[in-house]
């Protein structure tokens, strides 16, 4: 096995420590705003819950020892005065840990044990190891140590309150080992005839395989490309309980879910290196797709929520993962396509239009996926450009399936529906220099300076002229020296922090900057690359960003934002790679 790239180092704060298909990633993060002093074993199966908490110990005093942390893709170390402890993955569910010069206190996150919550802690009989079983993730997590000793255990088999852990010590001068396994009831004792070297190098050849395959075009010009791979690397979930393929989580801290427009983000970026991974990102929601037609809001290990859907993207998606697959859908994988993709469209033509309406509507910001954008202040359930702009994309990519699926009559079905719903959208919401949204039950209209109205751009080539040249001189008024503001900086509602009210979002940069560039704008689709790409280059791969500072907002490893730098630094990559078009003469 040739040496591997030991990957870019990150800090354990913002982006947690995680394998490509484990359920559990080693944090600090515990929820939303709620960060601990000390590192967790953070578990995703059954919602997002602290397990476990390592507290390394100066082995002099038995005290414990202040370290720093140091991470990159295959090893996490916690070091102080000479002393180290690494803690590697050897598999998605379990963990090795190796410590000299510093012992390591492992004990129960929660420290109250109730007849519903905590965890339950006793030693195994049958093989010595200590297990506790956990009441929030309903799983089990086996410590065996390997080599050193147990100087300490407190709290086994009790009930109640308390202190539930061992300590992990070696002898002077000696190291100690031990793993850490999640499981659901019962395996055999650990063993492993790995060293704790080779298993640092087993994950360092799988992150660097990962890297090269959905990255090979990166070079110092796209410096963020490394660890935007490992971000989607790490969040990666193999298939349990109500997630039917192999995920890429939003992130692997709170937001550990599949919503319904999110995943397309993460398909495009894998296309064209990991095409069945990329697949299976863009077909788990519709995995899901109930009776109407409707997707989900979003997808986790347990729980799937319909009280929301996400916007109808999809045709969108569809269409650029085409392209950027590598082989091209087969017949069976197309038709399952067109079929679910018309589900979807219909739910939108008939559950979301009124009675005599010819254009659908949001029942709530949450549909947009734009939740408290400043469009939806007067009213909630109304008629937006947005919606309209991508269900006519949705149309046109099911018009074109229909046509390579032998069905010219459902083609020519879908490219009226279409035609005749981009009119509509002009007649009744475009005023000649903006779009507005109106109330479906009072008939009002208004504009705002959200971000929102201006993404029919999305339609490109398919705008005419005057108004895409119109939408893009809009756009440039909301960029920012870090990109795109979602609501206009001089607004009187603009939040730096304001969720959809004034940061920045990557899937907002993505389809303007594409809708943009397909409607022959080119200089301010580059730019607008050119600073997003800047942007998570200097801040990380936040879910949204400070427009007016550039600072990294929220969860600070959200897989979208990684997949919207890959998307973006590939095609930057490869416009400046290809070969000069020659002309005659």
């Amino acid at each position: 096995m040739t040496a591997a790239r030991p990957g870019p180092a990150f800090s354990i704060h913002d982006i947690p420590f995680s394998m490509h298909g484990s359920w559990f990633g080693i944090s600090p993060v515990l929820a939303e705003r709620t960060r601990a002093e000390d590192l967790h074993l953070v578990s995703h199966q059954n919602g997002m819950h602290a397990v476990l908490r390592f507290v390394p110990l100066d082995t002099t005093t038995g005290d414990r020892a202040e370290t720093r942390v140091e991470t990159r893709p295959s090893l996490l170390e916690w070091a102080h005065d000479g002393g180290r402890i690494g803690l590697a993955y050897a598999s998605p569910d379990t963990v090795r840990l190796r410590g000299e010069g510093l012992g390591l206190r492992i004990t129960a996150a929660a420290e109250t044990l109730t007849p519903f919550t905590g965890a339950y802690f006793y030693r195994d009989p049958v093989d010595g190891a200590h297990v506790f079983t956990s009441y929030e993730t309903g799983r089990r997590y086996r410590i065996t140590v390997l080599s050193g000793a147990v100087t300490e255990v407190s709290g086994s088999q009790a009930l109640g309150g308390g202190d539930r852990g061992i300590t992990i010590t070696a002898d002077v001068g000696g190291v100690w080992e031990a793993a850490i396994e999640e499981l659901d009831s019962a395996r055999r004792p650990y063993a492993s005839s790995e060293t704790f070297g080779q298993v640092v190098e087993a994950a360092e050849h799988a992150f660097a395989a990962f890297a090269d395959t959905v990255a090979p075009w990166r070079s110092s010009g796209t410096p963020a490309a490394e660890l935007a791979a490992y971000v989607l690397w790490s969040a990666t979930v193999r298939p349990a309980a109500l997630v039917t393929r192999p995920a890429v989580l939003m992130s692997k801290h709170w937001m550990d879910k599949v919503w319904s427009w999110d995943h397309c983000f993460n398909a495009l970026a894998l296309a064209p290196g990991a095409p069945a991974l990329a697949w299976d990102q863009f077909s788990l929601p519709f995995d899901h797709q109930d009776g109407s037609g409707a997707l989900p809001d979003s997808v986790t290990h347990s729980e799937v929520l319909y009280n929301f859907v996400k916007p109808p993207i999809h045709g969108w998606a569809l269409g650029h993962l085409r392209r950027r697959l590598p082989e091209p859908l087969d017949r069976a994988e197309l038709t399952e396509a067109y079929d679910r993709l018309t589900r979807w469209t219909d739910f939108w033509l008939t559950a979301r239009r009124a009675p005599g309406a010819a254009l659908p509507h949001y029942q709530h910001g949450n549909d947009s996926g734009w939740d408290n954008a400043t469009t939806f202040d007067p009213e909630r359930v109304v008629v937006t450009a947005d919606l309209a702009a991508f269900l006519i994309l949705q149309l046109r990519e099911l018009a074109d399936l229909a046509t390579e699926l032998g069905r010219p009559d459902d083609a020519h079905r879908w490219t009226r529906t279409a035609d005749t719903t981009q009119a509509a959208m002009l007649d009744e919401l475009w005023t000649g220099d903006r779009f507005v949204a109106r109330g479906v039950h009072s008939g009002d209209s208004w504009d705002s300076s959200s971000l929102l109205d201006l993404m029919p751009i999305a339609l490109g080539e398919h705008l005419p002229e005057s108004v895409s040249t119109v939408l893009a001189d809009r756009i440039d008024a909301h960029l920012t020296p870090h990109g795109l503001a979602t609501e206009l900086p001089a607004s009187p509602h603009y939040l730096a922090d304001g969720y959809w009210r004034g940061p920045i979002w990557a899937p907002a940069t993505v389809l303007i900057e594409d809708g943009l560039r397909r409607g022959g704008h080119e200089r301010l689709a580059d730019e607008i690359s050119a600073r997003f790409r800047a942007l998570c280059e200097t801040y990380g791969f936040a879910e949204n960003f400070d427009a007016l500072t550039g600072t990294g907002l929220r969860d600070r490893a959200y897989t979208w934002t990684a997949s919207s730098y890959l998307l973006l630094a590939e095609a930057h990559a490869l416009r400046h790679t290809a070969p000069a078009a020659h002309t005659g003469g």
